[in-house]
């Protein structure tokens, strides 16, 4: 995995009312990219951390802005194969 630095995370209105549709909260995004196990490219150049927080594996879609600061797009639940991506990091840590 490619060493990825997050100097910042970019939060407006729009992406706190919209995670929190997905009943996640800003702290829970903010502890999953301390703990992210993988990420993987997504669609419009868009950044998929996978990480968790607490009990939880969350999929943190950002955009890339510069001097490495990252727009959150959205964050939701790990996916079946995303939370089996996480398990094989953690068992090989």
């Amino acid at each position: 995995m490619t060493k990825i630095t997050i100097n910042q995370l970019i939060w407006d209105n729009w992406n706190l009312e919209h995670i929190s549709k997905h009943k996640i909260s800003k702290e829970e995004v903010e502890i999953a990219i301390v703990n992210i196990f993988a990420h993987k490219e997504g669609y419009n150049k868009r950044i998929i951390f996978l990480g968790r927080s607490k009990n939880r594996m969350l999929a943190v879609i950002t955009a890339k802005e510069r001097n490495n600061k990252y727009y959150i797009v959205t964050a939701r639940d790990a996916g079946k194969k995303e939370r089996k991506i996480i398990y094989d990091k953690e068992k090989n840590k």
